[in-house]
């Protein structure tokens, strides 16, 4: 979570709202900046017109009620999915009135941009004068277009997919295009508004796709279709919901042999268990390998042009839920808990840390060694409204605390001697290239990376905990940061739209060392959200997956928007107190091959959003918010959505009648530690709860 009273940086909703912070204005700009001085905002122009890729400037200028020009400071909002709105000197943090910016088209459309005067302590609703700017943006001319086929070769009376894409002449993609597509011999082979070519008869014809003045083309030689016959291989005659199987579908010719290159259809068809209704759609097929979601049989269906081949599968239900049971609970009920890290101290005790969340800069230690009587052993004070996230080291020689909203705007990283891990001891601070805040941090024995500012993030050697020095850094450019988590030597980045980004700082196979981060690939999905990322290996499959979680609040065009509610109930006023609404899901990236990654599953909770994740021996904890914390069973190749498979261990959701805002839940992160999972909740403190063995099936659970 980002979010800051009085200022409000909504992350991923409909709008980019960039946030002005104070500490770029400094003291005496801050006094000449009265917002409330401001009568009314003129834009120049008052209406832009931009290309998609390319970028036009204007000026938000501030008049006082007597018609002087005044020097405020403004924020600025804008779709993000559509407008990228930066200052002049490229950092997007808001705007000084009279100060040139500039907008960048990225979707055609119309849109607006809305500057608004910041005024410090005002409330969300309050009147501030604002000011309307219309942006109007359209495509370039699209340069050339690119056909692909999928696998197989065109043979008479078999169907084969085409796909196009538009490219403008500056190499980026059209997106959505809707291509015009055309046969050059409708008798041999048609197409269809999707690229869909089926093949009537021998011949030679030529496809085009066809986009504005742009136009791309295939050639097919059909021959007679080969194959005599069809059968399916693989799979399994019996499996689970959400095991995913994989078929092979072999043709083969009159004489018996095999014809290797026919372009192939997957289906199914499926009967349901007595026990339910047939569901609208109750599994996936995806070239050939297929994941079921509800018990039943299913039947396998290849088809190759008039041959077709059939399997038939027994689905039986996974059978995963056990029993969550409560075991331990650390209130903190005056100011909202941020994150949380729970290791072995060097006196052999358990203990964790938490911290807090637009308070007064306080991190609290607790003693976990009995999980059912948690203890407060101390707590840690530094110049900071949040300390949004703390770490350990592995060998618990010290932990990490992040500062936001200092009072002296330097902000930093604290760095903890843990030789008394119940009553710790500051050993350093480090500011430098970090006064801009720290939202979240990561740490190895050796090196601490730390975000700045949301621009990028700093390495530090911390082999000496009481002198840290600068190692190195990163900045993905034009792009956002919120978080890093480090895997073997790879840094992998969750930065909003970009996606993830994954840069070697140690590993050495692309040549990088924490003095000298070595860019490595991106990857993005089309939500656009990317808000935490946890890299693991699975050890019974060989693969490697990158677990990506959305944030997005507040909710945006769902029928249940709610709202973001962040202050506790004043009985004097009647506000405050109503849970928050979040939207977001876990996209499921197979990494196995770094060059050629593939968003293969989710996990996704409806009207709920995601927050921070953990995976060890095969099983996901997620924090998800008002929807508590979830435990899946993330074992086997993963496919579809693993929320509708059955893959659901088990729900908590911490209700506490003393919490900050009542019996609302909103689970921040979790942490699984020596067969405990311990999380911590936004609204009530820390928690631990134990997994009860598997039940007898049939028999209730919870």
């Amino acid at each position: 979570m980002r979010a800051q009273r009085g200022v409000t940086l909504l992350l991923v909703v409909a709008v980019f709202a960039g946030l002005l912070a104070p500490g770029r204005l400094g003291a005496q700009a801050a006094d000449t900046m009265a917002g409330a001085r401001v009568a009314r905002l003129v834009a120049e122009p008052a209406a832009l017109v931009v290309e998609a890729g390319q970028s036009v400037p204007f000026t938000v200028t501030a008049y006082d009620a007597g018609g002087q020009a005044v020097v405020a400071p403004l924020r600025l909002s804008a779709p993000w999915r559509s407008l990228q709105v930066r200052e002049g000197d490229d950092r997007p943090r808001g705007l000084l009135s009279g100060r040139q910016a500039l907008v960048t088209g990225v979707a055609a459309g119309a849109h607006q941009i809305v500057a608004t005067v910041f005024v410090p302590g005002a409330a969300q609703g309050d009147a501030l004068p604002s000011v309307t700017i219309p942006v109007t943006v359209s495509w370039p001319a699209v340069a050339r277009i690119e056909i692909t086929t999928e696998p197989g070769r065109l043979y008479q009376g078999t169907t084969l997919r085409h796909r196009a894409r538009a490219f403008h002449a500056d190499g980026s993609l059209r997106p959505n295009p809707d291509f015009r597509w055309s046969s050059s011999e409708p008798a041999v082979a048609s197409v269809d508004r999707f690229g869909n070519v089926v093949a009537h008869r021998a011949g030679a014809v030529t496809i085009t796709a066809a986009l504005e003045s742009a136009r791309g083309t295939v050639k097919h030689v059909i021959p007679r279709l080969p194959a005599a016959k069809l059968e399916i291989a693989g799979g399994a005659e019996q499996a689970r919901t959400g095991d995913v199987l994989s078929f092979e579908a072999r043709a083969l010719a009159a004489s018996g042999g095999p014809v290797s290159d026919l372009p192939l259809t997957w289906s199914y068809t499926f009967t349901p268990d007595d026990s339910i209704a047939a569901p609208g759609a109750a599994a996936q097929m995806l070239d050939g390998k297929f994941v079921a979601e509800v018990p039943g049989l299913y039947t396998i269906l290849a088809a190759a042009g008039p041959l077709t081949a059939r399997r038939v599968v027994d689905i039986r239900p996974r059978e995963a839920v056990r029993r969550a049971t409560l075991v331990g609970h650390g209130r903190v009920a005056n100011v909202h808990t941020s994150d949380l890290w729970v290791f072995e101290g060097r006196d052999g005790r358990d203990y964790a840390i938490t911290g807090t969340w637009g308070a007064n800069g306080v991190a609290y230690i607790w003693d976990v060694t009995d999980p059912a009587n948690i203890v407060k052993t101390d707590s840690i004070q530094v110049d900071a409204r949040t300390v949004n996230d703390v770490k350990v080291s592995p060998d618990a020689r010290y932990a990490a605390l992040s500062r936001e909203g200092a009072s002296n705007r330097r902000n930093g990283v604290v760095i903890l001697d843990l030789s008394n891990p119940a009553h710790p001891t500051i050993a350093s601070v480090y500011e430098q290239g970090l006064t801009g805040g720290v939202h979240n941090m990561f740490v190895t024995n050796d090196y601490l990376f730390a975000l700045s500012a949301g621009e990028k993030y700093l390495i530090l050697d911390v082999r000496d905990i009481k002198n840290p020095t600068y190692a190195g850094e990163y900045d993905h450019p034009d792009s956002y940061i919120h978080d890093v988590w480090v895997h073997d030597g790879i840094a992998y980045s969750s930065e909003w739209g970009t996606g993830v980004v994954v840069v070697d700082v140690g590993n050495g196979h692309w040549g990088g060392r924490p003095d000298k981060p070595v860019f490595v690939t991106s990857y993005a999905y089309p939500v656009g959200a990317t808000h935490s990322t946890f890299p693991y290996a699975q050890e019974s499959t060989g693969k490697f997956y990158l677990f990506l979680g959305d944030e997005i609040m507040p909710r945006v065009g769902l029928a249940y928007e709610g709202g973001l509610s962040l202050e506790r109930y004043d009985p004097a006023t009647g506000q405050g107190g109503t849970p928050s609404a979040t939207s977001g899901y876990i996209h499921v990236v197979d990494f196995t091959d770094p060059a050629r990654p593939r968003d293969v599953a989710r996990y996704q909770a409806r009207e709920f959003g995601t927050h921070n994740i953990w995976v060890e021996d095969d099983v996901l904890y997620q924090a998800y918010y008002e929807g508590g914390l979830r435990v899946v069973d993330v074992s086997g190749e993963l496919m579809g959505n693993l929320a509708e498979q059955g893959r659901e261990i088990a729900v908590y959701k911490p209700h506490d009648p003393a919490g900050y805002i009542a019996n609302a839940a909103m689970v921040w992160g979790p942490q699984l530690y020596k067969g405990h999972i311990f999380f911590s909740d936004f609204n009530s403190g820390l928690w631990s709860i134990k997994l009860e063995p598997p039940q007898l099936k049939g028999r209730a659970t919870s």
